[in-house]
């Protein structure tokens, strides 16, 4: 993250007149990039700037970001108004923060005064695969084998049912959201014989960063910080 997005974003962030200070903060999946301009410059107008400058970026980051870089104007010095967090008994901290960045932070930035809600704690659903490098190497295979083991998607209809009178479509959800659904996929062959995934790697249902969490009086939550 440091190299291929936050340097490049920086490099153009650093032509915008007016700033006096730039820091940013990498970690796995996510770059964060502060700002600290003039007290004469007028924010709308670094606001601007701002979001030319990641436009001007964009051709030099990855092509496969999820999303586009985004800013927001604040003052990293003010308090959050509140924090809230969720806990549950039934249902495991992924799901919470799913439903907390999707359909929580959502409805809370659209309270009037509400200008930024972090969620932390933990993070989005994923499928995790743990390489076993002993295995890989007994099959003479190396890791670019198994980053090139994705399922092939087809985004168009998988064929048509047709009369005189009526066509339709036939559609088929390919995508892969289950670790038991990865467990299959082929690496490679060897001496005629499918190499698979569950071969040489633990797959398993987890989270894209096993590195975060967050408690309330002893139990795992997901804080919810709400900025004005």
């Amino acid at each position: 993250m440091a190299s291929s997005v936050a340097a490049p974003l920086e490099r153009q962030l650093g032509h915008i007149a007016g700033v006096n200070e730039m820091t940013s903060a990498s970690y796995l999946g996510s770059t964060s990039i502060t700002l600290q301009f003039d007290l004469n410059r007028n924010i709308d107008g670094a606001a601007r700037d701002v979001q030319a400058a990641i436009n001007a970026a964009r051709a030099n980051l990855p092509a496969n970001l999820p999303s586009n870089p985004t800013y927001r104007k604040v003052n990293p010095a003010d308090a959050p108004i509140m924090i809230i967090a969720l806990t549950s008994d039934i249902t495991i901290a992924e799901k919470l923060y799913d439903a907390a960045s999707t359909i929580i932070q959502q409805r809370l930035l659209q309270i009037q005064g509400v200008g930024q809600v972090n969620i932390g704690g933990g993070a989005l659903p994923a499928v995790r695969v743990e390489v076993n490098p002993t295995l890989l190497n007994s099959f003479g295979l190396g890791l670019e084998d198994v980053a090139q083991c994705e399922p092939a998607k087809c985004e168009s209809c998988e064929g048509q049912l047709a009369d005189d009178h009526t066509t339709a479509d036939i559609l088929a959800n390919d995508q892969l959201l289950k670790a038991a659904d990865y467990k299959p996929l082929i690496v490679a062959y060897r001496n005629g014989a499918a190499i698979r995934l569950s071969d040489i790697a633990n797959v398993y249902d987890g989270v894209a960063n096993i590195r975060t969490a967050g408690f309330l009086n002893g139990k795992p939550s997901i804080p919810i910080v709400i900025l004005s």
